[in-house]
C-alpha cells in the first residue's frame, strides 16, 4: 500500500503530537513534537506537493490494559478523542490513512535505541518520546 507514495507520514496524537515525515524521493526525515494543529498543517504542506499516506497510532483500537490509575485513563480518554479528530481531519481533506493499534515493542523505545536504528538511515537529531513513536509507526514501511 505504501509503495505509490511520495510522503509517508506518521502520527503520535496527544498534547504533544509526535510527528515523522518521510520523502520517499530524497530519503528523508522530518522528526519532531508539535501541536495537534501544527501536525495537521505539516499534513496538508506534504499532501499538496506529493502523493501522502498517512499512519497515526490510534488510542480507540487498544485492546490491552495493564494497571493504570484514574490520570492515565483520563488521559487515554483525550488521546482516543484526538483519535477521533485525525480521522475526521483525514477523511475530510481526502488524506489516505490507516489507523493502527497501540501494541507493546513496536513504539516508545528510548532514546538510544532509537538513535541506533536511526542511524542506519543517515539520521541524527532530538527526539521525544512523542516523536520517536510517530517514527516507529512507519519504519517498517520505508
Amino acid at each position: 500500500m505504501q509503495n505509490n507514495y511520495n510522503y509517508i507520514v506518521g502520527i503520535d496524537p496527544g498534547m504533544n503530537t509526535g510527528l515523522c515525515i518521510y520523502d520517499k524521493v530524497k530519503k528523508h526525515f522530518e522528526i519532531s513534537t508539535v501541536m495537534i494543529h501544527q501536525a495537521m498543517m505539516e499534513v496538508l504542506r506534504v499532501q499538496a506537493i506529493g502523493c501522502t499516506i498517512v499512519y497515526f497510532e490510534d488510542a480507540r483500537l487498544r485492546r490491552w490494559f495493564g494497571k493504570a490509575g484514574r490520570e492515565v485513563l483520563q488521559g487515554v480518554g483525550s488521546i482516543k478523542r484526538d483519535c477521533k479528530i485525525w480521522e475526521c481531519f483525514l477523511t475530510n481533506n481526502e488524506t489516505v490513512f490507516k489507523s493502527v493499534a497501540p501494541s507493546p515493542g513496536r513504539t516508545k523505545w528510548n532514546k538510544s535505541y532509537f538513535d541506533k536504528v536511526m542511524a542506519n538511515y543517515g539520521w541524527k537529531g532530538q527526539s521525544s518520546q512523542h516523536a520517536r513513536s510517530a517514527t516507529c509507526l512507519i519504519l517498517g514501511l520505508i
